[in-house]
Order: structure tokens, then C-alpha cells, then sequence
């Protein structure tokens, strides 16, 4: 299966929750998606189901596919602390999430769009690997000739701030100060149910 390119909405719908982000669409309908919708005899969810239905939401919500999250799931399971906080700490310290996150892009999609155009520099270096992996005291930021982009410009007025994130507008550019704690990080995920599909 390749990414997912189709209906942003549709996906949210499915998980009861808007996982790309602010969704009018989805505020309309928050109900499954489909021919009847809420009025649809639906299976009790199993154990099993519910885990899987977790992991999944992670993997829309990040835009990582089955194997990049199965390596990310095993390299987490290898460090020191909590195996699904380490999962949580590797997805947010992705390239193209730490430039949503900045503010440079509305949307992780549009996110890794720019780092695989080659619009982010990491550390002075053009960088077009959206999975690279930021560390603490690197920096991130646009390329010269892409800072007048509309889509950076536009979603930089209404960037968010982040206790791990240190951004200058005025360079558009932005330092990866420290690893995010479970806390901070706003996701509504239970990482639990992930380490747990794993486990087995």
C-alpha cells in the first residue's frame, strides 16, 4: 500500500477525531463515514481491534507507513525509559513533523511536501529526507529563496508555540532545544495500546 492521498476528512471521520488538525468539514459530520453512517450495526470492537485501531490513527496522523513505523516502534523498544513515550519522542523528532510543528507549514503533509522539494535546510545543509531524524541543538530552517512561499508566510502568522521549539521569524528558522516530555506533546494517543499490539 503506498500513502494515503485521498480524503483527509474521511480518515478523521473513521477515528472519531480530527487527526490532521482543524476540520470544518469534519465538524459537520463527526460520524463514521459510509452509507448509514452512525445508524450502522457495528461489531464489538475486540481487544485486538481497538490496538490495531490506535496504531493506525499514529501512523495517518505522522504519515509513516507500516515498516518506517515498525523500525521506529523496534528502535524506541532498544532505548532506555518507556518503550511507547520513545515511539511518541522519535515520530515528533521527524524532520517534516519539527517543521509543522515550527510553524513553517499548516499541515505535516504540506510539511514533508517542502522538505522533499528541498525548501529545509537542517543545520545549513539542504535536507530532503522528511524522516531524518532532529536532535537536540539542531537547527532548522527555509532556504533563502523559499521564504516569500505564500504557504510558509500564511502559516507562520498563525503558528503555535512549543515548549521544545525555539522559532525566529524573522529568519525563519527555528533551534530543536530539548527532547519533548509525554506531557508536552498535544496528541491524543494512548501509546499504551501500541506497545501492547506489539508485545504479543
Amino acid at each position: 500500500m503506498a500513502r494515503y492521498t485521498g480524503p483527509s476528512t474521511k480518515i478523521a471521520r473513521k477515528f472519531g477525531e480530527p487527526i490532521f488538525g482543524s476540520d470544518k468539514d469534519f465538524e459537520k459530520r463527526n460520524y463514521p463515514p459510509g452509507q448509514h453512517g452512525l445508524a450502522s450495526k457495528r461489531k464489538k470492537v475486540k481487544e485486538y481491534g481497538t490496538q490495531l485501531k490506535e496504531k493506525q490513527k499514529v501512523k495517518y496522523m505522522y504519515g509513516v507507513l507500516e515498516r518506517q513505523f515498525r523500525n521506529t516502534y523496534d528502535k524506541a523498544a532498544r532505548m532506555q525509559g518507556q518503550k511507547g513515550e520513545n515511539l511518541l519522542i522519535l515520530l515528533e523528532s521527524r524532520l517534516d513533523n519539527v517543521v509543522y510543528r515550527l510553524g513553517i507549514a499548516p499541515t505535516r503533509a504540506a510539511a514533508r511536501q517542502l522538505v522533499s522539494h528541498s525548501h529545509i535546510t537542517l543545520n545549513g545543509e539542504v535536507c530532503n529526507i522528511p524522516s531524518a531524524q532532529v536532535k537536540p541543538g539542531d537547527t532548522v530552517a527555509v532556504r533563502e529563496r523559499s521564504k516569500s512561499l505564500e504557504v510558509i508566510q500564511s502559516s507562520i502568522a498563525s503558528a503555535r508555540k512549543y515548549a521544545w521549539l525555539e522559532f525566529d521569524s524573522k529568519n525563519v528558522s527555528g533551534k530543536y532545544l530539548n527532547l519533548p516530555t509525554r506531557v508536552e506533546i498535544p496528541e491524543n494517543i494512548n501509546e499504551q495500546l501500541i506497545v501492547d499490539l506489539y508485545s504479543k
